[in-house]
């Protein structure tokens, strides 16, 4: 990593980290009456800036579209700032993912090209000179010309397999499973060439999250062993034996004990029903990262902090994004409270 850079980027982590959003913030904005009154509310936050651009009438949608433009110049900044990054460019492709998912399931469900492009912000691939991809996606005219639209890219055979299983599972959710494993694949990619232990730590969360859930969701979608195993990203022998043992397991409940002797243990959910079960644990699973991203700023001028900053800003962006539905929707603000990614008090 580079020495000087690398300062500079964390100082500006942490005065990013000064102005993140007290849980007191995320209260007053969800108790928020309707749209109008939320974007009141976020105006007088370090967000203002960012939604100044949204029109009315206001939806949901629309606002998210505006921070999630505010979290690429974020993510890109900090990117810049801390010199050439794989990990930081791997968390970046977080948002070229996001729209490809988008892309892809609504080809899948046969939706027309309007309704998608509400879903998909290009933004991010901007800044990076990347629309193309996604554009050529876009405007295909049904599924399979998307995915092939997408065979000459460095993931194309991924999608291609994505598209494979959807058509004999028909679960929309396999491109959220695939298009996760394109990410973590260049995530654990990278990690190899850091020695910051703090950072290894969270960007291996991610990969362990990731890949412990591909297990559980690929036996809840009834796939075969090959086909969870294909699920699953390079991993460490230690990792490879309990996720073999995982996929062995005669039900999820089994799956999930096998956590039992791992640092994981006091994430294995205490609900019965499957489909519950496997929310409550990867809502635990993500509390679980969000404080390890706060706790990586006890040391100063670590790469751990600039990868913790990418994390909170990430989380932060996702709790607004949910609070402007919740508000749209007319849902009690004690749900929504329960729902955010926030400290425990």
């Amino acid at each position: 990593m580079g020495g000087a850079k690398n300062v500079y980027a964390s100082v500006k982590s942490y005065s990013k980290r000064g102005k993140l959003l007290k849980k007191s913030d995320f209260q007053t904005l969800a108790e928020s009456r309707d749209l109008d009154e939320l974007m009141t509310r976020i105006k007088n936050t370090i967000y203002g800036d960012s939604i100044s651009e949204v029109q009315k009438p206001y939806t949901s949608q629309g606002i998210e579209s505006a921070l999630r433009s505010h979290l690429a110049d974020t993510h890109y900044s900090i990117a810049k700032t801390s010199g050439n990054s794989g990990v930081l460019d791997a968390y970046y492709m977080k948002f070229i993912v996001s729209n490809l998912k988008s892309i892809l399931k609504g080809k899948a469900l046969g939706k027309p090209q309007e309704e998608i492009e509400t879903h998909v912000n290009l933004h991010a691939e901007e800044l990076i000179k990347q629309r193309d991809v996604v554009i050529k996606a876009l405007v295909s005219k049904d599924l399979e010309e998307a995915v092939a639209s997408l065979n000459s890219v460095q993931f194309g055979e991924e999608i291609a397999k994505a598209a494979a299983l959807y058509s004999e599972r028909k679960n929309v959710q396999i491109f959220d499973t695939y298009f996760d494993k394109i990410l973590i694949q260049h995530l654990a990619g990278a990690m190899k060439n850091y020695a910051d232990k703090d950072a290894t730590k969270l960007v291996g969360m991610d990969v362990d999250f990731y890949n412990i859930l591909s297990v559980i969701r690929g036996k809840f979608w009834g796939l075969k062993e090959d086909q969870i195993q294909d699920l699953i990203v390079a991993q460490t022998p230690t990792t490879k034996e309990l996720l073999g043992r995982m996929i062995a397991a005669a039900t999820i409940k089994d799956a999930f004990n096998e956590l039992s002797n791992t640092k994981y243990k006091t994430l294995i959910p205490q609900t019965e029903k499957e489909l519950d079960a496997i929310a409550e644990f990867e809502r635990a699973f993500e509390m679980a990262i969000y404080q390890t991203a706060i706790r990586s700023f006890t040391k100063m001028f670590s790469f751990a902090t600039i990868v913790g900053i990418t994390k909170l800003t990430a989380f932060e962006v996702r709790n607004l994004a949910a609070i402007a539905f919740a508000v749209e929707q007319k849902i009690p603000t004690e749900i929504t409270m329960s729902k955010l990614i926030l400290e425990v008090e």
